[in-house]
């Protein structure tokens, strides 16, 4: 029986009991998810904008070729104030579907639509519907205003996970020598996160042909001073050296979903998102919470905004220099912030993790898909804002 399934997510790491689903009729529309007291409502006024999410797998048929399973990320509600997850529902006849939360090596939560075809348990195509709905409104953290007793919080434990090292992002040797280098005189937390990414948009440039948002090697980077990459790169530099001298950051994976309001052509993408993955990073400094920042997008403007590119020094490029550093434009949805993510159930490989869930993975008959691949995959993803 086909079964479409919709659930209301609260937050970022998901407790069990908010696991379960209630099915709802093919025909039915997701009822709004009730809005905890304080929470900001998604009207217009406020700036808020509703955006719809589809994400399309259309694997082989079954034929005897062996199990297949596939996992897709979801929008959460960070924290932060600038993304509320509105609902989640899928079809995928034939499979085993649920929503899960895994955690890492570093503990941080990453929901995923995991969904496994058991061997040889249907003849027909094994395909996926996952419509994602959510709402952003910009951030922006004024960082010319003092400190403040009144700004957001972040518990203890949680700064704790986001200091930690990854398999890609380490935070000793040369990466903290670096960042030691980088931030020798600046006091305080904001002005060291300044300093690196001023010397990350000064000594990074962005290269078309890395595959996907790169790999955020960081080790790699600096190790032979190729400081080329897209922003899986460049912002996983940004964290790296931000945590190796004591400052909790963070990457954010997500995606764009519409033209920048802001006008940067290189910087949106509407309608067919397939291949418009983005990676974003954020800081934490007491008095302000948390900071957003996004070295990789300066870097995107110059070499990506006009045919030919334009040098560091344009208006266009010292525009998006200074509002990158305390502000993100939300035409652009936040997936999580997890690394080293473990794939519930796959084999493909005897290490079953993924350095980050920004894409759709999958396997079929135990070898592992394409993510960077859609055509071969076989997905597809579409974004639309949801006006009336």
């Amino acid at each position: 029986m086909q079964r479409r399934r919709f659930l209301s997510l609260g937050a970022c790491a998901l407790p069990a009991s908010v696991l379960s689903t209630s099915l709802l009729p093919a025909h039915a529309q997701a009822a709004p998810s009730r809005t905890p007291a304080g929470t900001p409502s998604a009207s217009p006024v406020e700036g808020w904008r509703t955006f719809e999410l589809t994400t399309q797998v259309d694997l082989p048929a079954g034929n005897g070729n062996g199990p297949a399973n596939v996992w897709l990320p979801v929008a959460t509600s960070p924290s932060g104030g600038y993304q509320r997850a509105l609902g989640a529902r899928w079809e995928a006849p034939g499979a085993n579907a649920e929503l899960r939360t895994v955690r890492g090596a570093s503990g941080i939560g990453v929901p995923m639509l995991a969904v496994a075809w058991p061997d040889g348990a249907t003849q027909a195509p094994r395909t996926v519907t996952l419509v994602n709905t959510f709402a952003t409104r910009d951030r922006h953290v004024d960082l010319a205003q003092p400190p403040s007793a009144n700004a957001p919080r972040e518990a203890p434990e949680v700064l704790r996970q986001y200091l930690r090292p990854t398999a890609l992002q380490p935070t000793d040797g040369l990466v903290r020598e670096t960042a030691e280098k980088i931030t020798r005189g600046e006091k305080g937390d904001v002005e060291k996160a300044r300093a690196i990414y001023q010397w990350i948009v000064e000594n990074c440039r962005r290269e078309g042909s890395v595959r996907g948002c790169g790999t955020g090697d960081v080790r790699y980077m600096l190790t032979t001073g190729n400081l080329a990459g897209k922003c899986a790169d460049i912002n996983a530099l940004f964290t790296a050296l931000a945590r190796s001298v004591g400052i909790p950051a963070r990457d954010a994976y997500g995606v764009r979903v519409a033209a920048s309001n802001h006008g940067f052509n290189s910087l949106g993408k509407a309608g067919d998102v397939t291949r418009a993955q983005h990676c974003r990073a954020e800081f934490y400094a007491a008095g302000y919470g948390w900071v957003p920042v996004d070295p990789a997008d300066v870097r995107k403007v110059v070499l990506e905004e006009v045919p030919g590119g334009l040098p560091v020094d344009d208006l266009r490029v010292r525009a998006a220099r200074a509002m990158l550093f305390g502000q993100w434009e939300m035409n652009w949805v936040a997936f999580n912030h997890g690394a080293d993510v473990p794939l519930p159930g796959a084999r493909a490989a005897q290490d079953n993790t993924v350095p980050f869930l920004m894409y759709p993975n999958g396997e079929v008959a135990r070898a592992q898909l394409d993510s960077l691949n859609p055509d071969t995959f076989r997905y597809r993803m579409n974004a639309r804002e949801i006006t009336a």
